[in-house]
């Protein structure tokens, strides 16, 4: 039986850590993807984290309209935005997928009663477009960061 024993070889000493250099020393060429989706979803993050805490707010306070005079239906999605925007925000955090899924799902929900609900006025107009060029945003920064981990 033929065993080959190979020797274990130390790196070249290097006076400090590099952040960004790959094994052969090379700093990567271009964006890089994968660190701007992680930053956008940081931020994501704590966007959603400041509408599920005002979601919350509107629950516990009753300054403008309380809770209580809400429609079954509103209060209904006024607990699920609560409950789910807050949720998104910690998933984006940690940048996993099910946060990414589930921050597409509650900001699918929000464009869709957006869209249904008969109030008018200019801060739903904002905070739709808003979604929806976050959620352009996202996908191509998803599609460049798939495609950086190809190559």
């Amino acid at each position: 039986m033929n065993e080959r024993v190979t020797k274990w070889r130390e790196p070249p000493p290097s006076d400090a850590i590099q952040l960004g250099v790959d094994v052969n020393g090379a700093r990567p060429r271009g964006v890089r993807f994968n660190f701007l989706l992680l930053v956008f979803m940081r931020v994501v993050a704590c966007l959603w984290l400041a509408r599920g805490l005002a979601h919350w707010r509107d629950i516990m306070t009753s300054d403008v309209e309380p809770f209580t005079l809400l429609t079954t239906l509103g209060a209904a999605r006024l607990i699920f935005f609560s409950v789910a925007n807050l949720v998104a925000a910690v998933g984006l955090w940690l940048a996993t997928s099910w946060g990414g899924v589930l921050w597409l799902f509650a900001a699918a929900a929000g464009l869709v009663t957006t869209l249904i609900s008969p109030e008018q006025g200019m801060a739903p107009r904002i905070g739709f477009a808003v979604d929806v060029i976050l959620i352009v945003v996202y996908f191509v920064l998803s599609w460049y960061a798939a495609r950086e981990r190809e190559d």
